[in-house]
């Protein structure tokens, strides 16, 4: 990240994840480097010398040259259907070999889109740099399950990252059953936190467990009085049963304690709710925790009524890599 990056960036999560389910559809041409690679969570790399059947081996998608007029483009399927906030079409490393132009377009299909699709225009077409981020904030409040990113006339991109708020049915769930109300695919989502210096807060609501020490929440060394904290919207209203903190890879940096506060919250911004949430009713009073373990907590939850929001804390500091809040939506 740099001092230039917008806040999208931070505010909401990608919906191209691979692990969300995101994948490529379709490709006119990718005759230099798999598309697949643009969506990799990883950022891109550049191996000097190394080389594979077609050229030199790149980080990313890349087409051929085009000698017959035309595009090339790209279909995504989004790992959630969601409101796109802000995307970033990012060419790191690819110098001589950028397209110059771009455009991005976006659709809503149960399906797989194909001739009678109707897409709505994201982006318009815009020029590129080469080894640069390209950062564009959305104002589009349409649910959108597609992509398409259009490159003029060819050349290779290295990452596609779109930004933005999952859009979950709820009208499709069963309210009698219990749910992980702060699954990222159930629309929950961080919303603030003090400090993530190690690893995003939107780390605790992903899928699975965490595949290393970099998947999870992790604040710097504390080297002043306090507590670290992170505060998150739940997908759906609900009352919480089970809570489980799981602190898996992290081993000489876990936090010694945690609790958990809570509360309904009708309206405000974000920074009234961290106001207010210094004054929520305890969920879960401070808990002991242990190096790479998951923690389950029921017998422990206070019972304060049906809740929206959460606040993690954490004492002094440390990573956590999951939290599960397991409960009925009201």
């Amino acid at each position: 990240m740099t001092d230039t990056t917008p806040d999208f960036v931070n505010n909401w999560i990608d919906l191209a994840q691979p692990r969300l389910g995101a994948e490529i559809v379709s490709c006119t041409d990718d005759f230099f480097a798999e598309c697949s690679r643009m969506l990799e969570p990883q950022a891109p790399v550049f191996i000097d010398g190394k080389f594979d059947d077609n050229g030199k081996w790149m980080d990313g998608w890349e087409t051929r040259r085009r000698r017959n007029g035309g595009y090339d483009h790209a279909i995504v399927k989004l790992g959630l259907a969601g409101i796109i906030k802000g995307v970033d079409i990012d060419t790191t490393h690819f110098t001589g070999n950028f397209p110059p132009a771009g455009s991005l377009d976006a659709c809503y299909c149960k399906g797989t889109p194909d001739d009678n699709t109707e897409w709505v225009s994201v982006i318009p077409s815009v020029s590129l740099k080469g080894n640069n981020h390209h950062y564009f904030e959305i104002d589009e409040a349409q649910t959108f399950t597609h992509i398409r990113l259009n490159i003029f006339p060819d050349g290779g991109v290295a990452r596609l990252r779109i930004y933005g708020q999952v859009q979950c049915d709820w009208s499709n769930k069963d309210k009698t059953q219990s749910y992980d109300l702060a699954a990222v695919e159930n629309g929950a989502r961080a919303l603030a936190w003090n400090d993530a210096h190690f690893g995003s807060a939107a780390n605790l609501l992903a899928p699975g467990r965490g595949v290393n020490m970099g998947d999870g929440w992790e604040t710097r060394r504390r080297r002043e009085p306090g507590h670290d904290w992170c505060i998150i919207e739940l997908g759906h209203v609900g009352s919480i049963d089970n809570i489980i903190i799981d602190t898996a890879h992290f081993k000489g940096n876990y936090p010694d304690q945690c609790s958990i506060q809570a509360a309904l919250v009708e309206g405000g911004t974000t920074d009234s709710i961290i106001t207010q949430s210094q004054f929520w009713s305890d969920l879960l009073p401070s808990s002991k925790l242990e190096m790479d373990s998951e923690h389950e907590f029921s017998d422990t939850i206070q019972s304060i009524g049906a809740v929206s929001h959460i606040r993690l804390s954490i004492f002094p500091d440390g990573g956590i890599s999951r939290v599960r809040l397991i409960g009925k939506p009201a």
